[in-house]
C-alpha cells in the first residue's frame, strides 16, 4: 500500500461514496448536490466491480430511500412541532415536508444506493488486496 493511501473504514467509504469492494474508486461521477444529473459509473474505476449486480438491482434502493424519507419527514415534523410551540396549522407541516422531501432527494437517491451496495448486498464485501490493485485513489 502506498504511503499516501489510507485504508478507509466501511462508514468512511460509504460517506465518501467509494466502492464497497476496494474502498478506493468512486461510485458516482459528480457531487451529491449540483445542477448536473446524478450519474453512476457502471463499474468501479479502480477495481472493476460491476455496480449493477443484475438487471433491476437498484429497485431495492427505492425501499431504502423510502425508509430514509420517512425518518427525515418524521424528524422534521416533530422538530417543527417543538420549535413552533405546537402549531396545529397543517400548511406549516406541509411546507416543511415539501422542503425536506425536495431538498434531500439527491442525498436520498445517492445514499440509498450506497447503503444497498455497502450493507445490503450478500456476498459483496471489502477485499484489502483490491485496494492495492491499480494506481492512485480516485
Amino acid at each position: 500500500m502506498k504511503d499516501s493511501q489510507k485504508e478507509l473504514t466501511a462508514l468512511q467509504a460509504a460517506a465518501q461514496g467509494r466502492c464497497p469492494r476496494c474502498r478506493t474508486g468512486h461510485i458516482f461521477t459528480g457531487p451529491a448536490y449540483g445542477l448536473t444529473r446524478q450519474k453512476m459509473y457502471e463499474t468501479c474505476p479502480h477495481c472493476g466491480l460491476r455496480y449493477e449486480r443484475e438487471p433491476g438491482y437498484f429497485y431495492v434502493a427505492m425501499f431504502v430511500s423510502y425508509g430514509m424519507i420517512v425518518a427525515e419527514l418524521v424528524t422534521a415534523c416533530v422538530a417543527t412541532y417543538v420549535l413552533s410551540g405546537g402549531t396545529e396549522n397543517p400548511w406549516v407541516y406541509l411546507g416543511v415536508a415539501l422542503l425536506i422531501g425536495v431538498g434531500l432527494s439527491p442525498f436520498n437517491f445517492r445514499y440509498s444506493r450506497i447503503v444497498l451496495l455497502h450493507w445490503l448486498t450478500p456476498g459483496l464485501s471489502y477485499q484489502r488486496e483490491m485496494m492495492q490493485k491499480g494506481s492512485e485513489p480516485q
